[in-house]
């Protein structure tokens, strides 16, 4: 099988196509569009209108991206970096957190974060990952002391955190942006339908779709819907192994609500095309069809994987060696994907997150 080394999913690109910064409008970006049988063209985001003859089901990631990096001090003095990760199952009370530090933390010290919140590391977990303790300032419980952050609803817990971030935390923009965040990457690094928090990373094929867009497309009868796939940092983990099959991938909470798997299980029935928005709604889609129970996936997708959803893929440009690039191989082909990246290359689109778009049929699909 083609691509089974590591090495086969590299290929030369210029670092002055790696985008710094969001196109001066949002859609105004370019797209590559790749056909079922390997045809490539160029033009503008725009033109995704025109693949889509209606009847088809467009599928977006909802997931919010929030400012995930705080930085606090011990009582020592010393500086602490905290990534926040995700939410965590609480024990003992209060909130919990699961973050990635920066900084020597005993447990049980207390960390002094913004806006008069204090952290305790509570334990250290899986990959260096810390269980930390959130109380106080922002975090307060509302009520009487006597009701206590215990008995706070989850959601109402989970509505501070998200509250407390959003004041006081930075956004955490990719490591290959190589400037601090500013006040544009607050609208431009989220979609226009970003709803469900907790992403630290955006599902940045949806960056490029403005509110006209979608409604154009529904009003040519597109049937839009969304789910959950919250982004977490292992997106940008690099390939080490020098086999993909000795890979361990990453995993990721997410959520397919009702209306979306009926719709997306009416298309199939129908013989009407699935398009996936980024490879998160591919991996969302490829997982639930596998086990409709789960809500964690860690679904490695490489060539000679049998899709049973997506019919058409929306994506940004992917890093070199990177597990990204091989599920977009896998959905198009090795060598149409890796010819079609060079064709990219040689027309002078963007890469990466804030890049251009490219668009691919599955042969053998429903949209072919």
């Amino acid at each position: 099988m083609s691509g089974e080394r590591v090495e086969d999913y590299d290929f030369e690109l210029p670092a002055h196509l790696i985008a710094q910064r969001p196109s001066d409008r949002r859609g105004e970006s370019r797209l590559m569009r790749v056909s079922a049988a390997g045809e490539v063209s160029f033009g503008r985001f725009g033109d995704v209108l025109d693949a889509f003859e209606g009847g088809e089901v467009l599928v977006l990631n909802d997931a919010r991206v929030v400012p995930a990096r705080l930085y606090g001090r011990k009582e020592t003095g010393g500086q602490v970096e905290v990534f926040f990760l995700e939410p965590a199952e609480e024990g003992g009370g209060g909130l919990h957190i699961r973050a990635l530090t920066r900084g020597r933390l005993q447990p049980g010290q207390p960390v002094s974060l913004p806006l008069g919140v204090t952290a305790r590391l509570v334990a250290r977990e899986e990959g260096g990952v810390a269980r930390l303790s959130l109380e106080g300032g922002a975090l307060a419980a509302e009520g009487s002391a006597e009701q206590g952050a215990a008995e706070q609803g989850a959601a109402e817990r989970l509505a501070a955190l998200w509250g407390w971030l959003e004041q006081a935390g930075q956004l955490p923009l990719p490591p290959y942006i190589t400037r601090a965040p500013d006040d544009l990457d607050r609208e431009r690094y989220q979609t226009v339908y970003a709803s469900a928090p907790g992403a630290v990373a955006a599902p940045t094929a949806g960056l490029h779709f403005t509110a006209e867009l979608l409604d154009a497309l529904r009003a040519k009868g597109v049937e839009v819907h969304t789910l959950t796939l919250v982004v977490g940092p292992g997106t940008f983990a690099p390939v080490k192994a020098s086999r993909v099959e000795e890979h361990v991938m990453h995993t990721e909470r997410y959520a397919v609500p009702a209306a979306t798997r009926e719709a997306v299980d009416r298309a199939a029935r129908e013989g009407r095309a699935v398009v996936a928005v980024g490879t998160t709604v591919v991996r969302a889609l490829e997982s639930c069809a596998a086990d409709p129970r789960a809500d964690r996936t860690q679904i490695f997708i490489t060539p000679g994987y049998r899709f049973r959803v997506i019919d058409g893929l929306i994506t940004n440009f992917h890093l070199p060696k990177s597990t990204l690039l091989m599920l977009v191989s896998a959905f198009a082909g090795h060598d149409v994907t890796l010819r079609a990246y060079a064709r990219a290359v040689a027309e002078g689109l963007r890469f990466y997150s804030y890049g251009d778009a490219s668009l691919f049929r599955r042969p053998g699909g429903r949209w072919a």
